[in-house]
């Protein structure tokens, strides 16, 4: 079998990073095509032995991209086409099915109730994206949280596979000496209480009331707040304003594999912290706060459809909390006074092992490969 799978940009996201381990665990041949931004996370497939092709895209509706992704699919023989991210499933979907492979999956990773991608939702994003959903094979929804929101949007039940993010354990398992190195390398003392955030610095993450609740916390407490985004300009002057710039500590986007740049990628700033909170009132899967579980770390979060949906004691270190700093600043002190826990693996975290996300990715390969094609309505064939 041969994949080619279709993605907006391959800059340091979580979708991006997500790929680049899949990759690593799926047992096909794949080579990815990149829509824009051939970023942080093509060099690291490249470097894994993976061939990125760049389309060049240079903005939403630039139709250029439709005849360069047609030839590329034309001249590399695809069994399957894997589409991830909004753009890359408008077009991917409906390119492969002009060049006539037979099966097309995608991936939703980031439909919210109210915005897909950090951008707010509208009817005519709804309508584009079930006239492309019609011509693939099967959509996989990354949490049951997004698999209800499609099948309320009209998808049908049958067209939906639910396979959770997945995670890599070995790497994210804490490492007492990977925590010095880090501490180290990021100037905070090695004795410091370590408050992290982890994810892209949007309006949506609400990375503006965790500063503000450190601001009202001891000045021995820092904040690591790890990944780029527009709003770091902005979250920067807050830190500024309530006082707290010295300690307050912005790492930009960090790659996910350890052996690329040690002690400041992510499972090694991760090791470094001793609490992780997630003000994010609305996520699609919650990956940040399973790959913190991961690594040991109590966490504090307003939404992850990624553990909610299991009983209490397979996270027994997580607490939901919704509110403002005032709250936010109270349970972290609570958690603080309450001492270190062992820095072990929860339940919740060995469920999102990346090796079982892989094999049910190829159970859903295999089925829309053996499915016959019907005419559609439209007149495309699907199956």
């Amino acid at each position: 079998m041969k994949v080619l799978h279709v993605i907006t940009g391959l800059g340091v996201g979580g979708a991006e990073q997500q790929l680049r381990l899949l990759l690593r665990h799926l047992p096909v041949e794949c080579e990815v095509a990149t829509l824009t931004n051939p970023g942080a996370v093509a060099a690291g497939l490249v470097a894994d032995g993976v061939r990125v092709h760049h389309l060049g895209m240079r903005g939403n509706r630039d139709l250029r991209v439709i005849p360069r992704l047609l030839r590329l699919i034309h001249a590399g023989g695809y069994d399957l086409v894997h589409t991830h991210l909004y753009r890359a499933c408008v077009y991917g979907r409906t390119v492969a099915r002009l060049a006539g492979v037979r099966a097309v999956v995608a991936t939703e990773h980031s439909l919210g109730e109210t915005q897909m991608e950090g951008r707010r939702l509208t009817p005519g994003i709804r309508a584009l994206y079930l006239a492309g959903e019609r011509l693939g094979s099967a959509t996989v929804a990354v949490s049951p949280a997004v698999a209800d929101r499609l099948g309320r949007w009209g998808v049908p039940a049958p067209r939906i596979e639910i396979i959770p993010n997945g995670i890599d354990l070995a790497q994210l398992r804490f490492d007492p000496s990977r925590r010095r190195r880090a501490r180290q390398r990021i100037g905070i003392p090695q004795d410091a209480y370590v408050v992290g955030g982890i994810g892209r610095l949007t309006t949506g993450k609400r990375f503006d009331v965790l500063i503000r609740a450190v601001a009202r916390l001891p000045d021995h407490l820092w904040l690591l707040l790890v990944g780029g985004g527009p709003q770091e300009t902005v979250l920067r002057r807050t830190a500024h304003a309530a006082g707290v710039a010295d300690r307050v500590l912005f790492t930009g986007e960090r790659p996910y594999l350890a052996e690329e740049t040690p002690g400041s990628d992510l499972p090694s700033l991760t090791a470094a912290m001793d609490l992780l909170v997630s003000p994010s009132l609305e996520e699609t899967f919650g990956l940040a706060v399973v790959e913190a579980l991961a690594s040991g770390l109590p966490v504090l979060y307003a939404s992850c459809p990624a553990i909610e949906i299991l009983p209490p004691r397979a996270a027994p270190g997580a607490r939901r909390l919704r509110g403002g700093p005032e709250a936010y600043a109270r349970a972290i002190a609570e958690v603080r006074s309450a001492g270190p826990r062992p820095r072990t693996v929860p339940e919740a975290a060995q469920r999102y092992g990346i090796t079982h996300s892989a094999a049910r990715l190829m159970d859903v390969y295999a089925a829309a490969l053996s499915r016959p094609l019907v005419p559609s309505p439209q007149g495309v064939d699907c199956p």
